[in-house]
């Protein structure tokens, strides 16, 4: 029988947590390992409890789930985050993303869109469209700078045809769509997307959106 994932949950309201633990819980492929109500504590548990997914809240007291997020990614071994919204398209949670988080999700999100979320993070997978989160940078780019961006230069050991594939991500299209435009297998696309991952050094796809959008690879607006 596999090893079950193994959920933390981090938010300021019990009800929220105790809701969530129910769904989780509820399957046999995963459990709680353990429960903070604030990013600070969620911190403070983690050092001595082994994760690998953190549903983590961003407004919170103490320590905001963005911070967290930050914080806890900086750690060898780190957990997957997937960061809780209540609203869509919120500044906060771009803010996270930008942080390492993996995705977002709202808090209203169904149990199976949940379940399916973190099923997804663990196997290393993003659980945000590249489209969703190219709402997010057009709306909220430009309102939150980053001094350690990295130079439009980090690019330029990509192929051709890694170059074709970063834009067809950055434009929401999933494995398939971008091997039915480019004539390729799926496996060939998943093949390419991992290099340009290790070639510039991000975990996943909504991270490489983030950065075609920072380096100024692709335009807010543009298609």
């Amino acid at each position: 029988m596999p090893v079950p994932v193994r959920v933390f949950l981090v938010d300021d309201q019990q009800l929220v947590r105790a809701g969530f633990r129910m769904v989780i819980e509820s399957q046999p492929d995963m459990e709680v390992v353990g429960e903070a109500g604030d990013g600070d504590a969620a911190l403070q548990t983690l050092a001595v409890t082994g994760a690998d997914v953190v549903l983590m809240d961003v407004r919170m007291p103490v320590l905001d789930g963005v911070e967290a997020t930050r914080r806890l990614r900086e750690r060898p071994d780190a957990p997957k985050v997937i960061v809780l919204t209540t609203f869509d398209l919120d500044e906060y949670a771009f803010a996270a993303i930008k942080a390492g988080a993996s995705g977002f999700l709202l808090k209203d999100a169904r149990p199976p869109m949940l379940l399916d979320a973190v099923r997804a993070v663990h196997s290393g997978d993003a659980v945000v469209a590249p489209s969703t989160t190219r709402r997010l940078l057009e709306r909220f780019a430009g309102h939150l700078p980053d001094d350690a961006t990295p130079p439009a230069s980090i690019w330029a050991g990509l192929t051709r045809r890694e170059h074709e594939i970063v834009r067809e991500v950055v434009r929401g299209r999933s494995n398939a769509e971008i091997a039915g435009r480019l004539f390729v297998t799926e496996a060939t696309v998943k093949t390419h997307i991992g290099r340009v991952l290790a070639k510039v050094g991000l975990r996943d796809r909504v991270q490489l959106v983030v950065l075609a959008y920072e380096t100024g690879l692709v335009r807010p607006g543009a298609t």
